[in-house]
């Protein structure tokens, strides 16, 4: 689809390379996207008694309960303190990335929808994105929190 919206007007003789670096591309933008949901998934899914539940939240879970029934008061608070680390971390970004992070890995939009909603280009996503991730990660490693 992408071939045919932008290079249509394109010769013939070009297409298969313009189609090779279109797939190429939107593999990596899938690989990348993956690894970064799953570093938040796993960051997040640690906080929380695993469940099946399409609207679980991790961060509402563990406050909404206290605790699960096998957690130590040790561990209770750590992941408190966690909690409050991720809270403190959003509120510190700059509000277009932290918009665009929980668009992106909260709400799970992509890219494009995620453009839409914030009224901005795709790459001003990405950019913002991108910056929310790298602030996020590096005040989590501050407090010692690995991903």
């Amino acid at each position: 689809m992408k071939l045919a919206e932008k290079y249509g007007d394109k010769a013939t003789n070009e297409l298969p390379m313009l189609f090779q670096r279109i797939l190429q591309n939107t593999i990596r933008d899938h690989y990348r996207r993956q690894k970064v949901r799953s570093a938040w998934t796993t960051l997040l899914s640690a906080l929380g008694p695993s469940r099946d539940e399409p609207d679980h939240d991790p961060l509402e879970a563990v406050e909404a309960s206290g605790a699960s029934r096998y957690e130590s008061p040790e561990e209770r608070v750590e992941n408190s303190q966690v909690i409050e680390t991720i809270e403190k971390a959003l509120e510190d970004l700059p509000g277009r990335q932290r918009q665009a992070f929980l668009l992106r890995y909260w709400e799970e939009l992509d890219v494009a929808e995620t453009a839409v909603a914030m009224g901005c280009s795709e790459g001003s996503v990405k950019t913002h994105c991108s910056r929310a991730a790298h602030a996020l990660a590096a005040a989590l490693r501050a407090k010692g929190i690995e991903l």
